[in-house]
């Protein structure tokens, strides 16, 4: 087995996911109530609003190792900040463009809605995406493990 086989097989990706706190949380607490099995790779960041996502969020998630992320919030008409979350699917699509453009590829952002009753949802959407991100690999900037901080002599 060659070294670049033996770390492809124990990869796992690292998956951020942004969910507002009416919905996309409540979405995920369910799921864990519910004991549904999704990745535990998918860390869970709750944030008041899927208004109050920024792309720098994304860019830091990457630049602290994310292989993947996505901005989760209520269902579009029903955001209890009124169009939070059409902004954050405004912003979602600015970055995939981005990302885009410089080669970094704009599948490892995703935008989704749902209601706080849709736990199931939840973890389907947790195993599809990090499913993706499976198959595209580590992230681009992500550095081996083996090769040390930058600076170092």
């Amino acid at each position: 087995m060659t070294p670049d086989a033996a770390l492809k097989i124990e990869w796992e990706p690292k998956i951020i996911a942004f969910c507002c706190q009416y919905c996309a949380y409540s979405a995920a607490d369910m799921a864990g109530s519910m004991r549904l099995q999704y990745p535990t790779d998918v860390e869970i960041v709750l944030i008041p609003c899927t208004g109050r996502f920024d792309v720098i969020l994304a860019l830091k998630a990457f630049e602290n190792g994310a292989d993947g992320v996505y901005v989760a919030g209520c269902l579009e008409g029903n955001c209890h900040f009124l169009d939070g979350n059409i902004r954050a699917r405004k912003r979602v699509g600015m970055l995939k463009g981005e990302l885009a453009a410089i080669g970094f590829g704009p599948e490892r952002v995703e935008m989704y809605n749902l209601s706080a009753s849709q736990g199931p949802k939840f973890a389907e959407i947790a195993r599809e995406f990090t499913e993706r991100i499976a198959g595209l690999g580590p992230s681009p900037i992500k550095r081996p493990a083996d090769a040390g901080n930058p600076g170092e002599s």
